[in-house]
């Protein structure tokens, strides 16, 4: 009888992981994280009488607003409410997990609370990360040497972007390396600060390795092996509850996911027809049941894509913030410089896990074949769809990298070989960023540090003002304030604040002296504004004096900062 397509090309039980791999495993992740966690901890020691450290490195715009979604959730929220504008809003189901961590700290001493939990829940979600990663990369790779290093190149590694900068080209065509600025790209970035995207990555690998054990376990010759049914049943549990989980952390990985299984059945389904045609035997009922497994695990995620798809559609603020909020890839070339050193291995390891077996060395591949499509589509948010890609990236290149089986699989005692020499120049970006994090530090200045003065005006609100009080400032204030205090502002997040491109001309007239009182009353009752803020950032939008409005109470001054509250002093 002709062999059937479903047969792999090679015993595969060394797809476990040891013991002894595990433990070498934990030592790394936890080196890892601890030295990801240095600058932060410098940023603390560093800190002065006259500057106070934000807890963020990079990014800071997006640090403050995730601690301003953490205080929400201390102050009583459940559902997702956005401090960063002043429009009315129902409440989201989304950032549920910055609200649930934040349920973990109360006042005194609110904001380094929530600073030292977010840097708790990213040290463990990286931790997590950097399991699955080693997990995913075992499944594909025998050599535990390659294993050893493909995780340290697949948490580590990133492109060639700093050549650009040496070069003194940090912007080219119109954009950063993705070194330096797409977590999605790679994957150091999700470990050094944003714990939502490194465990959104987690989940995203493990659910991968569940469905490919549930095509593995589908596949099975004969059809009623001695608990089949039963391992489908469990494989496709997990998988609905890890793909959930994964759209809980980043909404958009439940598309991914979706759309990489749907890809690689599709790819198996021609890979069958060809396999019929040349007179091999296909299981079809297999097949078919194999898809009904997977349409079962699918329910529950398509359900919260439904969800997340209507309020785009019929939330009005959320119709506004997705309209707002364009995360687009860059240009093509930008990628080629990503991963353009690993295409020559990944040719050759994409070869190599086909011809062992079609049904799983497919999805790496076929993930690889379709992440230009995907980076590419017609969606505002087409970058964060590249999401893990970089680990199929890195599974087909260490394939090219492998012994003929038939070898010993373990520990090899001589060096990694002169083939690995291009690899190790995955790495300087990394170096790039842990020393621009330490220099980011050292020499403290905005927004990575605030202001002393400053954040006492943001503790006496957190102290004194209610709840959801709408302060105007500028916008580098107002990004920070919500950090600090459970306030409203009307502008401080690109894509979070309604109308910003509308609002930012009216608070910088609001601040010139040309305007009258008249207007300044009206757009204050537009938006009930409680509070007015007047320090350096706001001086610099005009040369208004608000200690000149008789309808303005000055409640607080620190140094070069001021707060007004609109009418009489409580």
């Amino acid at each position: 009888m002709n062999k059937t397509p479903h047969t792999p090309a090679t015993d595969t039980t060394w797809r476990s992981v040891s013991r002894e791999e595990w433990r070498w495993v934990l030592v790394f992740a936890t080196l890892v994280m601890l030295v990801t966690t240095l600058p932060y901890l410098l940023g603390y020691f560093t800190q002065g009488q006259a500057d106070r450290f934000t807890g963020f490195v990079f990014g800071v715009e997006d640090g403050n607003s995730y601690i301003a979604k953490m205080l929400s959730g201390s102050t009583g929220d459940w559902l997702f409410r956005t401090p960063y504008t002043a429009y009315p809003q129902a409440g989201l189901f989304m950032y549920i997990p910055y609200l649930l961590l934040g349920k973990l700290a109360a006042p005194p001493g609110l904001h380094e609370q929530l600073v030292s939990l977010y840097h708790l829940f990213r040290f463990f979600a990286g931790m997590l990360a950097i399991l699955a990663s080693y997990d995913f990369l075992a499944y594909f790779i025998r050599e535990i040497r390659l294993r050893r290093f493909g995780v340290a190149l697949a948490c580590l590694g990133g492109g060639l972007g700093w050549l650009l900068v040496l070069l003194g080209r940090q912007i080219w065509l119109e954009s950063l390396p993705l070194d330096f600025y797409s977590p999605e790209a790679f994957g150091f970035l999700g470990l050094y600060g944003l714990p939502h995207i490194a465990l959104a990555r987690a989940l995203l690998l493990w659910a991968l390795l569940v469905y490919l054990r549930l095509v593995e376990s589908g596949s099975d010759q004969p059809p009623a092996l001695p608990g089949k049914r039963y391992r489908l049943l469990r494989h496709a549990v997990q998988l609905c509850l890890l793909w959930l989980l994964a759209g809980l952390f980043q909404p958009l990985t439940l598309v991914l996911i979706g759309v990489i299984i749907a890809w690689h059945q599709l790819g198996l389904l021609v890979w069958q027809l060809i396999c019929q045609n040349r007179g091999q035997v296909v299981d079809w009922g297999n097949w078919r049941r194999l898809i009904g497994w997977l349409l079962a695990a699918a329910i529950l995620p398509a359900l919260f894509t439904a969800y997340n798809l209507g309020i785009a559609f019929f939330d009005p603020f959320a119709r506004l913030w997705t309209a707002q909020n364009v995360i687009r890839s860059p240009n093509i070339l930008h990628f080629l410089l990503a991963y353009g050193l690993l295409v020559p291995f990944a040719w050759l390891g994409g070869r190599r896990l086909l011809r062992i077996d079609f049904r799983t060395g497919w999805l790496p591949v076929g993930w690889v074949l379709i992440f230009p499509l995907l980076a590419y589509a017609p969606f505002d948010l087409q970058r964060r769809l590249t999401e893990g890609v970089w680990l199929a990236w890195c599974v087909l290149a260490l394939a090219a990298l492998e012994q003929p089986f038939g070898k010993p699989a373990g520990v090899a005692r001589q060096p990694l070989d002169i083939r690995f020499t291009p690899l190790w120049l995955a790495f300087p970006s990394t170096l790039f960023l842990l020393l621009g994090g330490l220099l980011a530090v050292w020499y403290p200045a905005q927004p990575v540090f605030r202001a002393a003065a400053q954040v006492q005006v943001f503790d006496y609100l957190e102290r004194n003002a209610a709840s959801g009080a709408t302060v105007l400032g500028a916008f580098d204030t107002s990004n920070a304030l919500p950090a600090w205090a459970p306030v409203r502002v009307l502008v401080g997040h690109g894509p979070e604040s309604i109308h910003k491109s509308e609002l930012e001309p009216q608070i910088a007239a609001f601040y010139q002296s040309q305007t009258s009182d008249d207007q300044r009353r009206a757009f204050i009752d537009r938006f009930a504004i409680a509070y007015i803020l007047w320090g350096p950032a706001e001086r610099e939008l005009g040369d208004w004096l608000p200690s000149s409005a008789s309808y303005l109470t000055l409640v607080q001054q620190q140094g070069d900062y001021a707060l007004y509250q609109v009418g009489s002093a409580q």
